[in-house]
C-alpha cells in the first residue's frame, strides 16, 4: 500500500472557530514567559461579582484552549514523524518548560477560581460539574509532582520513538509493524508464521529497552502517589482522571463479568476455529486469518479511497455527519496510513482553539482500518458537536463518554459500509467485527486487572510482573491457543499496548463504553433513527453533564457489571450464529 508523506499539519490555512478575545493574536504560547505573563494576568484580576467570574472563565478557557492547541499541534507533529529531530525537540522542549511553569499557576487560578465562586454560586447548578473537577485537581496537586510527571511524559515519548523504528527487511523490502500485522491475515499458514516470527523477533531486540522505561515509570508513578498521601497510584489515578463515579471494586467486577460471561464464548469460537482450520494445535498467528482459507478482505487500496469510501457511509448514515467528515478532508485534518517513522496506533486530537479535530491512523489497507476510521471519527464527530459550549471543560466529556461516542460511530456506520463492500465480504465484515468485540472485551479486561496489580503491588521485580501477566492473560485469553515454545513471546504481550506507557490505568473506559456503544445497537436495531438522534443529542452535551446523565441521555445504561453484560454478549453470540446458520461468513 503507498505510503503517504508525513502530515504538515498547515494549521494557517484553517478557518478559526472565533478570533481571540483576550490573548493577542500574535502570542507565542510555546515561549515561557508569554504563557506565565497570562496566567500572572488572570491571578492578579480582581474577581468581586458574578460578571467578574464569569470574564474570568471565558478568559481562562480561551487560555486553556489555545495553550492546548500548542500542544496538540507539537504532539500530531510529533507522533507523524518521529524521526525529524525538529519535530521530537519541539514537544520535548513544551512538556519540559511549558507544562511545568502552567501547573503551579493553573493551581493558583483554580483556587481563586473556587474561592469566588464561594461567594457568588452560578445559577441552576451548570457548572457543578465543573467545579467538581476543579476542585477534585486542587485536592490532589502537589508542587513536587510537577517535575516527576514531565519525566513521566518524556519516558512516554521515548517508548513512541522506540516502536516508531521498529522496521523488519521481510521478502526483500523494509516493512512496519503495521504491514507485518498485515500478513497475519494471509492465507498461507507459512508466510503467516513466518511474518509473525520476524515482527516479534524485532519487537524483542527492545524488550530491555522497554523494560527499563517501564520500570522508571512504575517509580516515577510512585512517587507521584506517595506525594500526595495516598496508598497507591490506582488510588491517585482515580482521582486525576475524575472517575467520580465508578471505583476499583466496580473494575474487578467487570473483570469477573468478563471472565464469566465472555471467556467462554469466546473459547467456543477459538475451538470451532481450530476445527475448521483441520488444525492440531491453534497457534498466535492463526487467530486472525478466514478460517476458510479465503484471502483478507481488501476494503480499500490507497489512502484517498479510504477517505472517499469513509465520506460516502458517513453520507449514509446521516448527511450532517458526511458533510462534517468533508470538512475535516478538506482542512488536511487526516493522516491515515501507515510510513517508517510514524509512531505507532490510532487517535483524535482536538484543535481546541480551532475547535477542529484531527484523525491520525496507521492504515495498511485492512478491514480493521474501515473500523478504525469509523471509531476515530466518531471521536471527530463528538468534538465538532461539543464545540460550541463557551467553557472549554465542557467542550470535552469524560473518557467513558467519548468512547461511547466512537465505538457507537462503529455499530452505526457499519451498517453502511457498501462503499468497501459487496454483500458477502459485508457480511464476512460484520461476523468478524463481534467476533472481535469479544476478543477485544476480554483483551481490555486483561489489560485493566494488569495495571491494578502492576500499583497494587509496589517493589516487584521483572520476573513477578511476567508472571503476573501469564496468570492474568491465560485468564482472560480463552486458553485455546498454544502457545508452547513462545513462552518469552507471550510474556511481553503487554508491552505492545501503549496506554500502559502514555496513559496509565487508562483502559477500562474501552469496556464502559463497549457496553454503552452494544446498548446503542440494540436500539438501533429497533429505531435507527432514534437512536441517532439520541446518539447527537447526547455528543452535543459534551462534558456539561456528570456520566451517568450523558448515558441516560442517549437512552443507555451507566452499567458495567454482569447484569447488563450478560445480555449483550448473548445478543451478540445470536448475530454470529445468525451468520453461520446463513452460509454469509463459512
Amino acid at each position: 500500500m503507498p505510503q503517504s508523506a508525513a502530515s504538515p499539519l498547515d494549521i494557517e490555512a484553517l478557518v478559526p472557530y472565533a478570533p481571540r478575545a483576550w490573548i493577542p493574536p500574535d502570542a507565542d504560547l510555546r515561549e515561557g514567559p508569554v504563557v506565565i505573563g497570562l496566567y500572572e494576568a488572570l491571578m492578579d484580576r480582581p474577581l468581586a461579582s458574578r460578571q467578574d467570574i464569569e470574564a474570568f472563565l471565558r478568559d481562562w478557557s480561551e487560555l486553556q484552549a489555545a495553550l492546548d492547541q500548542v500542544r496538540a499541534i507539537l504532539y500530531i507533529r510529533m507522533t507523524c514523524d518521529t524521526g525529524d529531530p525538529g519535530h521530537a525537540n519541539g514537544y520535548a522542549a513544551f512538556v519540559q518548560d511549558i507544562l511545568p511553569a502552567v501547573k503551579p499557576l493553573a493551581d493558583i487560578v483554580s483556587k481563586r477560581y473556587l474561592a469566588a465562586r464561594s461567594e457568588f454560586p452560578a445559577p441552576g447548578g451548570e457548572l457543578d460539574v465543573f467545579d467538581r473537577a476543579i476542585e477534585a485537581d486542587v485536592a490532589l496537586f502537589d508542587p513536587r509532582n510537577v517535575r516527576l510527571q514531565t519525566e513521566d511524559e518524556l519516558l512516554a515519548q521515548e517508548y513512541q520513538a522506540i516502536h516508531a523504528a521498529m522496521t523488519i527487511e521481510f521478502q526483500g523490502r523494509e516493512r512496519t509493524l503495521q504491514e507485518m500485522n498485515k500478513l497475519l491475515f494471509e492465507p498461507d499458514r507459512t508466510l503467516r508464521e513466518a511474518a509473525w516470527r520476524a515482527a516479534t523477533i524485532r519487537r524483542l531486540e527492545d524488550r530491555e529497552r522497554i523494560e527499563d522505561i517501564f520500570e522508571d515509570m512504575i517509580s516515577v508513578r510512585e512517587r507521584i502517589a506517595a506525594n500526595t498521601g495516598l496508598d497507591d497510584f490506582v488510588e491517585f489515578q482515580f482521582r486525576a482522571l475524575h472517575r467520580f463515579d465508578y471505583s476499583p471494586a466496580d473494575c474487578r467486577a467487570f473483570h469477573e463479568a468478563v471472565e464469566q460471561c465472555v471467556v467462554p464464548v469466546l473459547r467456543e469460537l477459538l475451538l470451532r476455529r481450530r476445527e475448521e482450520m483441520g488444525l492440531e494445535s491453534l497457534r498466535p498467528w492463526d487467530t486472525g486469518v478466514d478460517p476458510a482459507g479465503r484471502a483478507p478482505l481488501r476494503p480499500f487500496e490507497i489512502e484517498a479511497e479510504l477517505i472517499e469510501r469513509g465520506a460516502d457511509a458517513f453520507r449514509s448514515l446521516d448527511p450532517e455527519l458526511g458533510e462534517r467528515f468533508d470538512g475535516l478532508r478538506a482542512g488536511g485534518l487526516l493522516d491515515l496510513v501507515s510510513r517508517k517513522g510514524k509512531a505507532p496506533g490510532g487517535y483524535q486530537e482536538f484543535l481546541a482553539e480551532l475547535r477542529k479535530p484531527f484523525i491520525f491512523m496507521n492504515a495498511v489497507g485492512l478491514d480493521d482500518d474501515v473500523r478504525t476510521l469509523l471509531h476515530e471519527a466518531g471521536h471527530a464527530f463528538h468534538a465538532l458537536a461539543a464545540a460550541h459550549h463557551p467553557l472549554y471543560a465542557y467542550r470535552h466529556a469524560p473518557i467513558e463518554f467519548c468512547e461511547v461516542a466512537s465505538f457507537g460511530m462503529e455499530f452505526l456506520a457499519g451498517e453502511h459500509l457498501d462503499p468497501f463492500y459487496g454483500a458477502a465480504a459485508r457480511a464476512r465484515s460484520r461476523h468478524d467485527f463481534f467476533r472481535d468485540k469479544l476478543t477485544m472485551l476480554s483483551w481490555i479486561a486483561a489489560i485493566d486487572a494488569f495495571q491494578h496489580w502492576l500499583y497494587t503491588h509496589p517493589g516487584h521485580g521483572r520476573d513477578e510482573r511476567a508472571a503476573a501477566w501469564l496468570e492474568i492473560h491465560a485468564r482472560f485469553n480463552g486458553g485455546v491457543v498454544d502457545w508452547s515454545g513462545l513462552e518469552e513471546e507471550q510474556s511481553c504481550l503487554w508491552q505492545r499496548q501503549l496506554h500502559l506507557f502514555e496513559v496509565p490505568l487508562y483502559y477500562i473506559e474501552y469496556g464502559i463504553a463497549q457496553l454503552g456503544a452494544l446498548q446503542l445497537w440494540r436500539q438501533a436495531r429497533q429505531d435507527p433513527r432514534a437512536a441517532l438522534a439520541n446518539y447527537k443529542r447526547a455528543l452535543a452535551l459534551g462534558g456539561s453533564r456528570p456520566l451517568p446523565e450523558l448515558f441516560e441521555a442517549a437512552g443507555l445504561r451507566f452499567d458495567f457489571s454482569g447484569s447488563i453484560l450478560a445480555p449483550l454478549i448473548g445478543e451478540i453470540r445470536h448475530e454470529l450464529e445468525n451468520c453461520r446458520a446463513a452460509q454469509l461468513v463459512i
